[in-house]
């Protein structure tokens, strides 16, 4: 009798302890990573759906690296996962998703294989920087024995600022040529022909000179590029 009342009160504690039908603990989201076949990479929710936004905390995410030239690679705030490019592997990473914005790559092909996605709501990035400026010049020479270099309103110029340049060459005589000689340029027409060409180049600073290779003691110029 001592035995059965033990067997009982040992029953009922295990019962008060862990009743009927009480969750189990919680399983970490997960998020499935795909690099191959092919040029192809992707982060998908376990439905299919691709990942855009997720909500910050614990995610499993489940790789399948299915090609020997590719990797993947998942990298943002407090994350930097990746597979090794030769290696064929199936491996889960356990990852803490901060309120940021992740990215995942091929590092071999990072510019192709790409994606992002956000967690929470980071603010938005930053603009990127404008596009430098590109100036304008013309260089001209003939139809006599002249030759100028003008800026984009006509005018002739003694010196101009160091950076990237378009310069249209108006080549308008068969005697002569234009020829541009700088720290890092060298460009010219042709002495016979004539017509109309666009240079970019990226002037630095020193003396750029402007001559014709016919005569260049007498038809020539020069500017300063100041930095």
């Amino acid at each position: 009798m001592r035995l059965r009342g033990l067997v009982a009160l040992a029953a009922a504690a295990a019962f008060i302890l862990a009743p009927a039908g009480a969750p189990s603990v919680a399983e970490n989201p997960q998020l499935i990573a795909t690099v191959g076949p092919g040029f192809s990479i992707r982060l998908t929710h376990p439905d299919g759906s691709v990942v855009t936004q997720v909500d910050p905390g614990v995610y499993d995410v489940v790789v399948r690296d299915v090609a020997n030239e590719h990797n993947f690679h998942l990298f943002g705030q407090g994350v930097n996962e990746f597979t090794d490019v030769e290696a064929l592997v199936n491996v889960t990473w356990t990852v803490t998703l901060a309120n940021a914005r992740y990215t995942f790559v091929c590092d071999p092909h990072s510019s192709a294989m790409r994606g992002q996605f956000v967690a929470g709501s980071p603010p938005p990035p930053p603009p990127p920087p404008p596009a430098p400026t590109v100036k304008r010049l013309t260089l001209t020479v003939g139809p006599t024995a002249t030759i100028s270099l003008t800026n984009a309103a006509g005018k002739r110029i003694t010196s101009t600022k160091a950076g990237a340049y378009t310069i249209t060459v108006r080549d308008r005589s068969k005697l002569h040529n234009a020829h541009l000689v700088g720290k890092g340029v060298n460009r010219k027409t042709t002495l016979a022909g004539t017509g109309t060409q666009t240079w970019k180049v990226k002037l630095s600073a020193g003396l750029l000179r402007f001559f014709s290779d016919r005569s260049p003691t007498k038809v020539k110029g020069s500017i300063k590029v100041v930095a």
